[in-house]
Parts: structure tokens; C-alpha cells; sequence
């Protein structure tokens, strides 16, 4: 249902690459404006509102967290400018990725490290016997990956 270039939260979904569940989630964080009702009960969001469904996705798969966003949009909704708070974020993001970066190059030198050397335990034991792979793992601090891999859901 197209109402004088409004969409239906069906619609909108479908138009955005989301699920209505999703549309009506957006809503309840104030990530999108309460929709108007038609007289039969059916949301009806303008064309805006499927631009901002839109920019909402690309900002999740960059680490914005919804809650992020939901502030973002209520600032900007209530006529201020949250360029600052946004571009804050981003830094910190940023940071963090680099930071998890790091951290895999670590793992992969280890990993790699660790491989040559089971190589040679593989070389020295014979078809069907131990060769005590896991036992001989260094000692090293653990990675946290929650912190690694954080995806922030404030």
C-alpha cells in the first residue's frame, strides 16, 4: 500500500531489506518518528523514513550500536546537531578495530608459530599415535574475545 508517497511498515521493510518486526523496533527506540495510523490501523511512514531504515543498516555494519543511533536520531529529530557525537563514535570504533586488528596479527603469528612446530611433533610420531598437540600449547594471556569482537548493544 503506497498512500501519496507513504509507505506502509510492510513496504517499508521490504523497500529497506528488513523485516516489519524490525521497522516496529526501530520505532519503539525513537530510531524512527511514531508512525501516523490510517483509520484501518496500518503505520505509514514517509519516504524519509525509509532513507533513515537505510542509513540505520549501513551504520550498524560500521559498529554504531542501535542505542547509538536511537540518540543520534532523537538530537537530530529535536532540530539540534549531532554531527560531533557521531563523528566521537566513529573515532572510537576505529580505535577499537584497530586495536582487535592487532590482535589478530597476534593469534596469527602464534597460530602460525604454533603450526610449524606441530608440524615436526606430526613428523615424529607414527600413523595412529599421540602426539600430545593440545598439551603442548605455550602459556599466554588470554585473548578476551568479547572485547575483540565487541558489538556495543547499549
Amino acid at each position: 500500500m503506497n498512500l501519496n508517497g507513504r509507505l506502509t511498515s510492510g513496504k517499508l521493510a521490504t523497500h529497506a531489506g528488513v523485516s516489519p518486526d524490525t521497522i516496529r523496533h526501530y520505532e519503539r527506540l525513537g530510531i524512527l518518528p511514531s508512525a501516523v495510523r490510517t483509520e484501518s490501523g496500518y503505520r505509514i511512514f514517509t519516504r524519509e523514513a525509509a532513507e533513515r531504515v537505510v542509513a540505520v543498516q549501513r551504520a550498524l555494519r560500521v559498529g554504531y550500536t542501535l542505542a547509538e543511533l536511537a540518540e543520534i536520531f532523537r538530537v537530530r529529530d529535536s532540530g539540534a546537531a549531532p554531527c560531533r557525537r557521531a563523528y566521537g563514535l566513529a573515532q572510537e570504533k576505529l580505535t577499537r578495530v584497530r586495536a582487535d586488528i592487532e590482535a589478530l596479527k597476534e593469534t596469527e603469528r602464534y597460530l602460525s608459530k604454533m603450526l610449524v612446530d606441530w608440524k615436526k611433533k606430526m613428523r615424529k610420531v607414527g600413523p595412529g599415535q599421540k602426539a600430545f598437540l593440545l598439551s603442548s600449547l605455550e602459556a599466554r594471556p588470554a585473548v578476551d574475545k568479547n572485547k575483540m569482537f565487541r558489538r556495543d548493544t547499549k
